[in-house]
C-alpha cells in the first residue's frame, strides 16, 4: 500500500496511537467540569461518544491489528501519565532518526564553485549607507 511505498522510498511513517483508560478520561472531563477555566474544554458530545467506549476500543484494536506491518508498525502509547507517553513517544522519535542517520547533503566541486562565485560578488558590493 501506500505507506509501503512510502517505506521503499525512505520516508519513516511513525503511528502513534495515544491511549488513555476509562477511568482516566472520566477523571479529566470531571477536572473539565469542576474547573472554570477547563470548562471549554468538555463538550456535550463527549459524554455521547463516552457511551461508545467499548466500540471504539473494539474498532481502534481492529486499526492497530490491520494496518501495523513490520515495516510501518503502530505504537500504542498509554497515557493516563503524560509524563510518560512523552518519554515513551521521545524515544520512539530518537530511535526512528538514529536509524535512518539523517545527513547533510553534500556538496560537490562544482557547486563550491558557484558559491565561492556568488561569496565574491557580496563581498563586492558596497555596504548600505546606514541612518
Amino acid at each position: 500500500g501506500y505507506e509501503n511505498y512510502l517505506y521503499e522510498n525512505g520516508i519513516r511513517v511513525v503511528k502513534l496511537f495515544l491511549n488513555i483508560s476509562k477511568d482516566e478520561q472520566k477523571k479529566q472531563f470531571l477536572q473539565r467540569i469542576d474547573d472554570p477555566s477547563k470548562n471549554w474544554k468538555f463538550s456535550d458530545g463527549d459524554m455521547v461518544e463516552r457511551e461508545s467506549w467499548d466500540e471504539y476500543m473494539e474498532a481502534f484494536q481492529d486499526m492497530v491489528n490491520n494496518t501495523s506491518t513490520s515495516d510501518c508498525p503502530w505504537y500504542v502509547i498509554p497515557c493516563d501519565k503524560k509524563w510518560f507517553a512523552r518519554e515513551v513517544i521521545s524515544e520512539i522519535i530518537i530511535q526512528t532518526l538514529e536509524a535512518i542517520n539523517p545527513q547533510y547533503p553534500k556538496v560537490d566541486e562544482v557547486r563550491k564553485a558557484k558559491l565561492a562565485e556568488f561569496r565574491r560578488k557580496l563581498m563586492e558590493e558596497p555596504e548600505s549607507k546606514k541612518e
